[in-house]
């Protein structure tokens, strides 16, 4: 199920000081066809201890190769590597594409969409909007974009190209913390931020969808504001990364919300095998089926990704934390296993279906 490849790295380019676009090129190039606004996980050894990260893919569909972007991280042992270790000729692992952050791409429609990245946050959305300019023709795109300072931009010279190429099509809004003279462009992007924009500069009313990737007060705060001016949650997608994991007071809240005894019977199906076990009603389906030796799939473990995504087909459950799957998913029965903690004495779960 969590099958990796072996990616070889062909070019590192340094977009900006503390982060680096990494080249990749599969041994089997089907396997890595992804879809705009996807992600890989990577895995890779230190000290023993395995360590796996997600990063969004950056290059557009037309691009002709896969690249990802990696910011390095105060004390992130993935992103260091990749920023100060990692050479050209290199070979890394990675899963094929994941993630439901994307809207489907038609050349016949003219569409409005409007993103709003932050700092790294923008490697998804840059992804998407070098498609949507490329492959519709119509559509039009409107990218906020936050940083601290000029020279934290990631992409900024790409970003500025793109603007001159598809001038009357692109929208480009530079929000800096520092470094700007006009108020409206200067400090966080919040609410407020969020209603003087859309009052002067951005036209919500005509948005189709509407992308939103960065740390989660600023997600959150972006997405009450959009649905304060009219937009639908179905119009909102989100990629979110810096959530925290759940403490042990929420497990303990969800245990004492279980029913009957203090342990469940799991069914898990992986790969097309049912594996039967008993599990702990404060662990969680991830946990249980790594604990048991299953090759289940996993990457953040905070319900931020969608990796470890499955389909609960009978009993009772709750979901701790939820970032990653749509409402329709949720209410078909899909799970984030890292997440999800049992109620009833019996469980059956399918990473078959996802």
């Amino acid at each position: 199920m969590s099958q990796f490849h072996t990616l070889t790295v062909t070019d590192i380019h340094r977009t900006i000081r503390d982060a680096v676009v990494l080249t990749l090129e599969s041994e089997d190039p089907q396997a890595f066809r992804f879809i705009p606004g996807q992600y890989l996980t990577f895995k890779q050894d230190f000290d023993g201890t395995e360590l796996r990260r997600n990063y969004s893919i950056c290059a557009g569909l037309d691009d002709g190769h896969l690249q990802v972007g990696v910011k390095r991280v105060d004390g992130g042992a993935f992103s260091t590597y990749a920023n100060t270790e990692l050479h050209v000729g290199d070979t890394l692992h990675a899963m094929p594409p994941m993630g439901s952050f994307h809207t489907k791409i038609d050349p016949n429609k003219g569409k409005s969409y409007l993103g709003f990245a932050g700092g790294s946050g923008i490697t998804p959305v840059l992804s998407i909007l070098k498609t949507v300019l490329a492959r519709e023709p119509d559509s039009t795109f409107t990218l906020v974009y936050a940083n601290r300072a000029v020279h934290t931009i990631m992409f900024r010279e790409e970003l500025e190209d793109l603007k001159n190429r598809y001038m009357g099509r692109f929208t480009l809004i530079h929000v800096l913390e520092t470094g700007q003279d006009i108020d409206l462009f200067s400090g966080r992007v919040d609410q407020e931020k969020c209603a003087l924009l859309f009052k002067s500069w951005i036209n919500v009313d005509a948005i189709d969808t509407a992308f939103i990737c960065g740390p989660e007060p600023m997600m959150l705060a972006i997405s009450e504001a959009l649905e304060a001016h009219g937009l639908s949650k179905d119009q909102i997608k989100f990629e979110l990364f810096g959530a925290g994991q759940e403490g042990r007071l929420a497990k303990q809240a969800v245990s004492a919300r279980a029913e009957g005894a203090v342990e469940t019977s799991v069914k898990i199906t992986l790969d097309g095998t049912t594996y039967q076990m008993e599990m702990s009603k404060d662990s969680s389906v991830l946990e249980t089926a790594l604990a048991n030796n299953l090759d289940a799939p996993f990457a953040c473990r905070a319900g931020v990704c969608s990796t470890c995504k499955a389909k609960v087909t009978e009993g009772k459950y709750e979901m701790l934390t939820n970032h990653a799957l749509e409402d329709y998913e949720v209410e078909a029965g899909f799970v984030l296993t890292c997440q999800c903690y049992p109620l009833s004495d019996t469980l059956r779960v399918d990473y078959d279906q996802h």
